[in-house]
This record gives C-alpha cells, sequence and structure tokens, in this order.
C-alpha cells in the first residue's frame, strides 16, 4: 500500500477538511479526493461520511486509524535508521510530555548530543496518550513523563523528583489568600490534581485554568495572581524578585518516571542514556525501578 495515501487518510482525519488537507499536503483537491477514494478501494470499505461542513470517520475508518498511525510510525522510524547509511551511528528516539522539555530535559539533550557522537538523536515533545501509543508501537525508544503507563511490555522507572511550589506575584501572601482570588489552576496530571484538592478542598473555582506550566508562569508573570510551579522553572523569576514563594502553601511532589519497551534491543544504549541523565537531574539515589518486571 502506498504511504502517500494513509498521510493523506490521516491529514483528513485531523483537518475535517478536504480542502484544508490539500493544502497542507501541498495537492490539489482532486488528488485529496483521488487518494482516498483510491484507499478505499483499496480496504473495500468507505473510510469518511461526507455532508457539506462535517466529515466523520466511518466504523471502519476509526479502526484504521490506530494502524494508519502505527504504520506511519514506524516507516518513519525505519526511513531514519535507513538513512545512517554506513556510518557507525546508531538512533535514538526519544519523547517526552510538553512541561518536562522545560524543566529538566532540554539541556539534557543538548549534552547528550555533545557527549554521545554516535548517537542520532530525534527528539519529540507529546501528549501523553500519544506517547503511550508510540513506545507501544516501538516509534520510541524511550519516553519521559509523570504518570506511567502499566503495561506488561513497557518498563518503568522512577529518575527524578520534581518539587512544585505555589508562588505569587505578591510578597507575603498566604496560601488560602493565594488560592481564593486571581489564582491559575497549572495542569500538572491526575496526581497533581487530587493532591491539589486535598490541601485546598474548599478553594472556589480558579480565576485560569493553563494546560502547561510554561503557559501559567508567562499568564502570572503578565496578569498576576498565583500558581503552582516546578521550582526549576520559579527560580529566576524569584531571585529577580518578580515572584515571591506562597511560604505557607505545601510543597507538591511529582516523581518523573523513564518509560521503555521490555525488551528492546537498544537495552545497552538506553543504560548509557540513563547513567548519562542520573548525574543531571535531582534523582534519588539509587534510582529504582517501579515495573514488576525486570529492572534495566
Amino acid at each position: 500500500m502506498d504511504i502517500d495515501l494513509l498521510k493523506t487518510f490521516l491529514e483528513v482525519y485531523r483537518t475535517r477538511h478536504f480542502g484544508r488537507t490539500a493544502e497542507n499536503l501541498y495537492l490539489t483537491q482532486s488528488a485529496v479526493s483521488a487518494r482516498i477514494r483510491l484507499l478505499e478501494e483499496t480496504l473495500g470499505v468507505p473510510l469518511f461520511t461526507r455532508t457539506r461542513n462535517d466529515i466523520q470517520l466511518t466504523p471502519a475508518g476509526a479502526r484504521l486509524l490506530k494502524y494508519a498511525e502505527s504504520i506511519l510510525n514506524a516507516w518513519n522510524r525505519a526511513r531514519q535508521d535507513t538513512a545512517l547509511g554506513e556510518e557507525d551511528k546508531v538512533s535514538l528516539a526519544i519523547g517526552a510530555s510538553y512541561s518536562l522539555w522545560d524543566i529538566l530535559l532540554q539541556d539534557w539533550t543538548h549534552a547528550l548530543y555533545r557527549e554521545l557522537p554516535g548517537v542520532a538523536l530525534q527528539a519529540e515533545a507529546l501528549g501523553p496518550e500519544v506517547l503511550i501509543r508510540r513506545l507501544h508501537d516501538r516509534a520510541l525508544d524511550i519516553g519521559f513523563m509523570f504518570e506511567p503507563p502499566q503495561m506488561a511490555e513497557l518498563q518503568v522507572r522512577e529518575i527524578a523528583q520534581i518539587k512544585l511550589i505555589m508562588v505569587a506575584d505578591r510578597p507575603g501572601l498566604g496560601a488560602r489568600e493565594a488560592v481564593g482570588s486571581g489564582y491559575i489552576m497549572a495542569d500538572w496530571g491526575t496526581s497533581f490534581a487530587i493532591a491539589h484538592a486535598r490541601h485546598f478542598p474548599d478553594m472556589p473555582p480558579p480565576a485560569v485554568r493553563m494546560s502547561l506550566g510554561r503557559m501559567a508562569q508567562s499568564f502570572l508573570l503578565s496578569n498576576g495572581g498565583a500558581t503552582y510551579l516546578a521550582e526549576q522553572m520559579a527560580n529566576e523569576s524569584l531571585q529577580s524578585g518578580r515572584l515571591h514563594r506562597v511560604d505557607d502553601a505545601p510543597v507538591i511532589d511529582r516523581q518523573v518516571y523513564a518509560v521503555y519497551p521490555l525488551a528492546s534491543e537498544r537495552k545497552t544504549l538506553l543504560e548509557q542514556v540513563l547513567g548519562f541523565l542520573a548525574p543531571r537531574l535531582a534523582v534519588r539515589e539509587p534510582a529504582r525501578a517501579v515495573s514488576a518486571l525486570s529492572a534495566l
């Protein structure tokens, strides 16, 4: 099957519009329609229902979706590995949830590139569901996240702990006052939300909700209020006096995990990479495997 047919199928699914798909893929709209028609003829089923302003997957299209993504991920990975040619290099695909790049992993990948010249690095910031799916499909070698999956084929290893602290734009603010007005609720994952609700059971609805810590920080610096940030993110603004710690607010700890396929053929490289990472993070020693399966 032509890989371009699956690319077009996925782009139509994402945009729900043949015209926008044509623009994104640098095709004519008739070419997009022809590709979808050919894919439907090849599979023998309709993949989309088409009305004037509403394009939806059929049940068959929904079933194809996960396979199309897996096939394209595998193809892209194979293409990357093949492109290394005869050089003595090995590819390493790393994924992490969005917030972790800012907090922990950005500088580490820079150092990894410098210190391990035999590694061809591919790095992505992904949402948690996509991250887990790509690990499962072997499109990623290793992923970093707050809340790891419990899947028998994936190894989970705790590598670091992040302290989330409440900060505000004004000094001397108490936690009860901080969450009472102008509070910015940053999304640090389900475990954080549970801990936050336990510490502040009677707080009013937050003034603003932000899906990323970096967004919450920017909003706080521009508009005032209070929010929880990773200590590493807040340090510069705390030192400059632009932000102030809410001293009586509890610190909420978040564990960071490395997740990778249990039967990875790159086990030796992953050991080297995680060993390179450990001294650069606030790692609990010794780092422990939290899966019930064998440790790395």
